[in-house]
């Protein structure tokens, strides 16, 4: 498959780029300023530093607290589960705002505002319907279950000779970004998906997924209008060919919802550059920290190269939990609510820390200890809860699952050579590299 260029018309304007300086300026001052303060959120917006002192130092501080950046936030697992399942909070504003979007120095969340991660009902019970059953574990299973180990298999055959040549292979760029592309490729249907093609792919979901800490330079703007151009030419030209000659796949089920009045074409292209940008980089960042927490704690990855049928789920599953690649989500209040001792107004935003939820001593016992072994808790609240709950979730299971499993089978001596690079950015939680000798 040839990589559309990106369109002309995917370009910033000259007063967007003359807007982007100033506002990055007073972001970075603001959030500077709140950290000299011992605000815990602006001390975490830099990158590379751990949160997870910073989730304990909130939690000491109450369920909930108002930050100088100007929401609330909590770390509570039970205060983010309630707001969660309770329908007075959504993701948008009563006037229909994207919450905590801006066009300008965050536009990634602007891309998938009519998708159902960024609708609130009715419109998301009526997408949402759309999509369900494609993602159904037991469809998944049966449907993707063989191809996606193939793929896996055919990965670890390359790892193992990146390895052979060179002493050494980056677990990232070698295995787990080119399997969760290749996954998200072939549920949209996507086909000769090659390797120039899986880097294009992974440069566009990389860009416009960095975007969601924000942009920080006019550079920046540029490759991120150049990203959605790029991936949104591949999206009409596939929908341009599946309207042409139907197939039994998501995007055929999709474009018949849109002709019959059930989704719009707005929402169409939304979903589809949901299910490319959140299908990928979250997944690989999953299969990273899996993998780092598992080399991390030596009895844990021996237990897992001992039994890797049986322990691969539960070691996604501590993984999901311990290191999710995914730390918050945001609600705004559709009413006044009083919540954890404090009157929340209406259209105020509350962040949900999920993984500092995850780690809630009042809920899990030790919960800074990573243990794949671990049963009788509740749910983690990586996937979300209430109506908005991961509809991928079943695929990213099967997809790390597999991961694991094949990698604990095949090479039980995996080993890091060095540490791993940082990810830029605070929303998605994962390693950049993770440089692995096999033997």
């Amino acid at each position: 498959m040839n990589t559309p260029k990106a369109s002309a018309t995917y370009s910033p304007t000259l007063r967007q780029e003359a807007l982007l300086l100033p506002r990055i300026l007073l972001n970075r001052a603001v959030t500077a300023l709140g950290a000299r303060l011992g605000d815990p959120l602006c001390r975490m917006q830099r990158p590379g530093t751990d949160p997870y002192p910073i989730y304990r130092a909130m939690r000491e501080r109450g369920p909930l607290y108002r930050s100088r950046l100007g929401y609330w936030a909590t770390g509570s697992y039970a205060v983010c589960d309630e707001v969660l399942r309770d329908s007075r909070f959504g993701v948008r504003t009563t006037e229909g705002v994207v919450t905590f979007s801006d066009d300008l120095t965050r536009p990634a969340l602007g891309l998938v505002r009519e998708s159902m991660l960024k609708q609130d009902p009715p419109d998301h019970t009526r997408t949402r319907r759309v999509a369900t059953p494609a993602f159904r574990r037991g469809d998944m299973v049966s449907r993707y279950g063989v191809t996606i180990e193939t793929t896996a298999r055919e990965l670890l055959d390359r790892l193992a000779a990146r390895a052979a040549s060179s002493g050494r292979a980056d677990l990232i760029s070698d295995f787990a970004t080119p399997l969760s592309v290749k996954v998200i490729a072939l549920l949209l249907g996507l086909d000769a998906v090659d390797e120039a093609t899986v880097g294009r792919l992974a440069h566009c979901g990389m860009v416009i997924g960095a975007a969601l800490d924000g942009l920080g330079s006019r550079r920046e703007l540029r490759e991120f209008h150049a990203a959605v151009g790029e991936l949104d030419t591949l999206f009409e030209g596939l929908f341009a060919a599946r309207a042409a000659e139907p197939r039994d796949d998501l995007i055929t089920t999709l474009l018949a919802a849109r002709d019959t009045g059930g989704l719009s074409h707005d929402e169409l292209l939304s979903s589809c550059r949901l299910l490319l940008v959140g299908g990928y980089e979250t997944t690989a960042s999953l299969i990273g920290n899996a993998v780092l927490c598992l080399l991390g704690n030596p009895e844990q990855w021996k237990q897992l190269t001992a039994a890797p049928a049986e322990l691969a789920a539960g070691a996604v599953d501590e993984t999901l939990r311990y290191e999710p690649s995914l730390q918050a989500t945001l609600r705004t209040a559709h009413t006044d609510v009083d919540l954890a001792g404090h009157r929340i107004p209406t259209n105020s935003t509350v962040l949900l820390l999920l993984a500092a939820g995850n780690r809630d001593p009042e809920v899990f016992t030790d919960p800074d200890r990573y243990d794949i072994t671990r049963t009788g808790g509740p749910d983690h609240l990586t996937f979300g809860s209430g109506i908005h709950y991961c509809l991928g979730a079943p695929l990213a299971r099967l997809e790390a699952e597999t991961a694991l499993r094949l990698l604990a089978e095949r090479f039980p001596a995996l080993h890091l050579t060095g540490p791993p690079g940082p990810r830029p950015g605070v929303t998605v939680h994962g390693p950049a590299t993770v440089p692995v000798a096999l033997k």
